[in-house]
């Protein structure tokens, strides 16, 4: 099959920043999506897909709406649930207990919350049913799980890359033959 780009944006800035914001519907801050419609112009693609939350779908159907493009919602592409913990900010939670899973996030996932492995596997999932050149707008931790499945690199290689509100990262896909994985590499990143 031949390769296409898979276009991902995180959503704008939320109306409240400063916390932990995994599926807790925090909605984008007053004119968060004309940065969104910006960066999405003249980007190839067949469609728009989208976060079920509000602060990433609201832009979503922004971006659609300017480009004329189908938009398709798919809540795979949520941010990584964080239990008890969402919509709280960071400095409220037990140090300890934030450290744990900030080093392995697996092992130490928040209370009532998502491992890292989970994440990895709905975002694949995501990433496996596409077949064609797609804007995806989304949350920093999916965009690093993508990166992750395409790459192979763990939790802290990948929390390492700075995603700032509105950031764009492109990735050129080449779908593996049978049951092979997708192929992904990094051909372009703005913030």
């Amino acid at each position: 099959m031949k390769p296409f780009d898979l276009h991902l944006l995180r959503h704008g800035p939320p109306l409240r920043t400063g916390l932990m914001l995994g599926h807790h519907d925090e909605p984008a801050a007053p004119g968060a999506h004309r940065a969104l419609v910006d960066h999405a112009q003249g980007l190839g693609a067949a469609e728009v897909i989208s976060s079920d939350l509000s602060r990433a779908s609201d832009g979503t159907r922004a971006i659609a709406d300017a480009r004329t493009l189908p938009l398709r919602i798919d809540p795979r592409w949520r941010e990584l649930d964080f239990g008890v913990w969402d919509g709280k900010p960071s400095a409220a939670l037990d140090p300890r207990q934030l450290s744990n899973f900030w080093s392995d996030p697996d092992a130490n996932p928040p209370p009532d919350g998502e491992r890292w492995s989970d994440l990895l596997g709905r975002v694949g999932n995501a990433i496996a049913d596409l077949d064609r050149p797609a804007i995806v707008v989304s949350h920093a931790g999916a965009m690093r799980a993508a990166v992750s499945v395409f790459t192979g690199l763990d939790h802290r290689a990948v929390w390492a890359f700075d995603l700032p509100y509105g950031a764009l990262l492109s990735i050129r896909v080449w779908r593996g033959e049978g049951n092979e994985p997708a192929r992904g590499q990094i051909v372009g990143l703005r913030t």
